[in-house]
């Protein structure tokens, strides 16, 4: 399955609203596990919150990067069946 935008897959979205996504689904889960006071759940919470932290710095380095295609190229017209900004 294919998530991102492509020329192959006009209709994928950016990485930055996938990660986005993801991390709502976490937040979403540890609301539900955070006060659950077995051992277990306090791992899994842990786990998930650093999870979140990286989440959060891999979406910044996503948006870092569109903004410097932007910037540089134009907005991308992959989605519209255009070519790649960057790359073969």
């Amino acid at each position: 399955m294919k998530f991102l935008v492509t020329e192959e897959n006009p209709n994928g979205r950016k990485l930055e609203t996938v990660l986005s996504d993801l991390r709502s689904e976490i937040i979403y889960r540890c609301t539900k596990i955070a006060a659950d006071n077995r051992n277990e759940a306090k791992q899994v919470l842990s786990n998930n919150i650093e999870i979140l932290g990286l989440l959060s710095r891999a979406i910044s380095l996503a948006e870092e990067s569109t903004t410097i295609l932007n910037k540089s190229f134009g907005p991308s017209q992959s989605g519209e069946g255009g070519t790649p900004r960057i790359g073969v």
